[in-house]
């Protein structure tokens, strides 16, 4: 694997750690912003895989959009839900109303590690292929 992909991997690899931390300490925003962080640079890692440059975005829709939508066509929807908690979970003014019902509450936080795991065994698949 080339060392940049592998820098992804591991940073990526940290975020999910920090997710997983931040919701056994029961603080929902991090664990799904730190999820969030998790897929971002689990796409930029295979985007750089696959010998293309990524784009400079923390959007994940972005992110997708150069990868095959065979590759992750199941998880592609997962993937999107994730984008509503970059900005949310950061910043205490954030836009009122970015969810319908406040800041992400404890199955917000697992559902979002969740997808972040399985991208992450996806990904790890298809860079040892």
């Amino acid at each position: 694997m080339k060392r940049e992909v592998k820098r992804w991997i591991d940073f990526a690899n940290e975020d999910l750690i920090m997710a997983e931390i931040a919701l056994r300490e029961e603080i929902y925003n991090q664990a799904c912003f730190h999820s969030q962080q998790c897929v971002e640079k689990l796409l930029k890692g295979f985007i750089e895989f696959q010998g293309e440059v990524h784009p400079q975005t923390h959007k994940l829709i972005d992110l997708l959009s150069v990868i095959p939508k065979s590759l992750l066509n199941e998880l592609r929807n997962d993937i999107l839900l994730l984008d509503r908690f970059y900005i949310l979970t950061r910043y205490p003014d954030a836009l009122p109303g970015s969810l319908p019902e406040g800041l992400p509450v404890k199955v917000d936080a697992e559902e979002a590690i969740g997808v972040a795991k399985v991208l992450f065994e996806r990904i790890q698949e298809e860079i040892e292929m």
